[in-house]
Formats: C-alpha cells, sequence, structure tokens
C-alpha cells in the first residue's frame, strides 16, 4: 500500500518498539502481568501521570474506552460526550451493548464540549425514568484535531464533580496533545481533574496494546475481573507492557508526536498556496480537515487512500504519522495541484 494520509493506524512500527519486543522474547515469564515489563511499565506509568495511577493494560482503544466507561457508570446511567466523539461513532455501539449506558451527545461546532453545552445534558438528576447523567467523556485531541487547553480540561472536571459526575479522556492521541501543549502527561490528567482515561500509542508508532489509567482511586474496585470479562485480558502482556517500557522510558512518545504535529504543519503551509483549498478547523496536531471540489478529492483518491469525512460538505480528513516524510507531504500537494 502507497504511503499516505488516511490514518496513522496505517503506518509501520518504530524500530525501537521492534526491538523491545524482541528483547523480551526470551526464556519464559509469568502470565496475565505477573512479569518483570508489567511492573516496570507500571512504574513508568505512575512516574507520568501521578503516584496514584493504576495502569491496566488492553488490546485496543475501543476496550481502554469501554472499561473506563464501565469502571463509571452502571446500565442506568449516562456519559455525556461530543456528537463526533470516538466513543459515539467509531465504536459500533460497544458501550451502549458492553456497560448498558447511554451517550448523552451534544453538537459542538469544533469538537470539543465546554461547560455551557455540556449543561444542555444535565438535568433530570434522581428522577428515575431517565438516564442518570454520571460521567463526560472528551477526546484530546479531539476528532477533528482541536485541543482542549489545560483550563478548559480544568473547567469541565469541576463541572462533572460539582454535579457527582467523572470525567474521562479519550487519549488515543495523547502524546500528540502533549506535545503540542507543551504539558506534562500528568499536568493534562491527574492535575486537571480527570478521573480516569484512555492511553494509546498505536498511532504513535507502537504495534498494538493501549491502556487504562485509573486516577480516582474510587473507581478502581474490581476492574482486574471487569477485564478479563471484557475479554481484554492479554496472557502474553509482558509484549504489551515491554513496548509502553520503551515508549515511555526512551522519548519515543514525544520524538514521534512533534514528528507526525510537524509534518502537519507542514501540510497545512504548503495547502496556504493552493487556491481552492479550505482548511476547516485549526491545525493543532497530526491531523488536518479540508474542503475541496467533490471531484477533486475523488480522483486524488485514485491516487491516495484518503477518509471523506463528511461527504455532503467535501470535507476530508488528511493524517500525518511517524514516519511520514517530507517528500510524501511535497509529492501530495503536487498531485493535488494537478488536479485542482
Amino acid at each position: 500500500m502507497k504511503r499516505g494520509f488516511g490514518s496513522d493506524n496505517h503506518s509501520g512500527i518504530s524500530p525501537e518498539i521492534l526491538q523491545a519486543i524482541a528483547d523480551a522474547n526470551v526464556d519464559h515469564a509469568l502470565a496475565y502481568g505477573d512479569d518483570e515489563w508489567c511492573a516496570r511499565a507500571e512504574a513508568l506509568f505512575r512516574e507520568h501521570f501521578g503516584r496514584q495511577a493504576k495502569v491496566y493494560f488492553v488490546f485496543n482503544g475501543t476496550g481502554a474506552n469501554v472499561l473506563n466507561i464501565d469502571a463509571m457508570c452502571r446500565s442506568h446511567e449516562a456519559v455525556v460526550c461530543a456528537e463526533t466523539a470516538h466513543i459515539n461513532v467509531d465504536e459500533c455501539g460497544a458501550p451502549q451493548r458492553v456497560v448498558g449506558c447511554r451517550l448523552l451527545t451534544v453538537d459542538t461546532p469544533d469538537g470539543k464540549l465546554t461547560p455551557d453545552l455540556v449543561r444542555t445534558r444535565l438535568h433530570g438528576f434522581g428522577f428515575e425514568h431517565h438516564s442518570q447523567p454520571k460521567a463526560i467523556s472528551i477526546s484530546q485531541p479531539t476528532e477533528l484535531g482541536t485541543l482542549y487547553t489545560l483550563q478548559e480540561i480544568r473547567s469541565l472536571a469541576d463541572l462533572a464533580h460539582s454535579h457527582n459526575m467523572l470525567l474521562h479522556v479519550d487519549g488515543a492521541r495523547l502524546a500528540n496533545a502533549a506535545v503540542a501543549l507543551g504539558c506534562s502527561f500528568a499536568e493534562m490528567t491527574a492535575e486537571a481533574g480527570v478521573d480516569c482515561l484512555s492511553f494509546g500509542g498505536t498511532k504513535n508508532g507502537m504495534l498494538m496494546g493501549e491502556s487504562v489509567v485509573i486516577l480516582n482511586p474510587a473507581l478502581d474496585v474490581d476492574i482486574k475481573y471487569r477485564r478479563k470479562q471484557m475479554t481484554q485480558l492479554s496472557s502474553k502482556m509482558r509484549f504489551m507492557a515491554a513496548q509502553f517500557d520503551a515508549y515511555l522510558t526512551t522519548g519515543l512518545w514525544r520524538r514521534n508526536a512533534e514528528h507526525s504535529n510537524r509534518m502537519a504543519q507542514l501540510l497545512h503551509s504548503e495547502l496556504q498556496q493552493v487556491e481552492g483549498v479550505r482548511v476547516m478547523y485549526p491545525v493543532q496536531v497530526n491531523s488536518l480537515f479540508a474542503q475541496l471540489p467533490s471531484l477533486v478529492w475523488h480522483r486524488l483518491q485514485e491516487e491516495y487512500f484518503f477518509y471523506d469525512w463528511n461527504e455532503a460538505n467535501d470535507v476530508v480528513r488528511w493524517m500525518c504519522s511517524f514516519d511520514t516524510t517530507e517528500d510524501d507531504i511535497h509529492h501530495f500537494v503536487a498531485a493535488l495541484k494537478r488536479l485542482l
């Protein structure tokens, strides 16, 4: 498959990650997380997210999000999220099926929830005929590539806690957000009042494996059993942990995210010289959303794979990866110019 801009899931694996897996592939080790690699990785998560952080490794991002929601909510409760949220659009109803809870979606102009927007869903407390709002879920960065500031996260956490609710962060691309904001993971989560989060590395150079990070100790109840019930418990977990060890110890998360963010900025800069292309949202991480004539992007898809994000409005999404090169950008823009 030609290297393109369809998804950061299309990229390969960082050599450091492959080497870490190979290094862990020696002798025997206890299964299901009782090994030295998991112990080291868990210690690293406490360094990056705070001493209270408890991590549970899972196979994928949907598993991480659903396990977090299961920790926060019962089936009669509800999660407030943006209409564009991954848990609402791209997880095939997994939270509703597995947890049984309801998603209360909010239309947003830029993918970001605000306290005022969330308040429109905060009603019916104590009324047995209504699903009870129990959690707020945000994506950082959002599915539109926009970022919450640290203060915006704190404001949502304060609103949630004032209503005896909880705040979850879908952090599939959290590394890109941390690099863009120039902050640590802890500053963006634990110190901002986040109760739990999904932390991913697959989109940033890892092979597989995501993690549930519990920051509020009150939520850390029987999660190991729930993870098993959700078929998210890996037997040879050392190979997940070894990846996170390399990812967090060597600064790989930062280098890869800096590069993919920088490539998106280069793409944005190149597009400024292309008449007929309108960039729809601020380019803050490694994604870019553009509006252009339908005939053009349909023909461009004959050369490059990418997603039509909103076909009705001719908006497409272009994603940069840790292995995107400047030549990739230049060739892509040259192809676009030819078609225009």
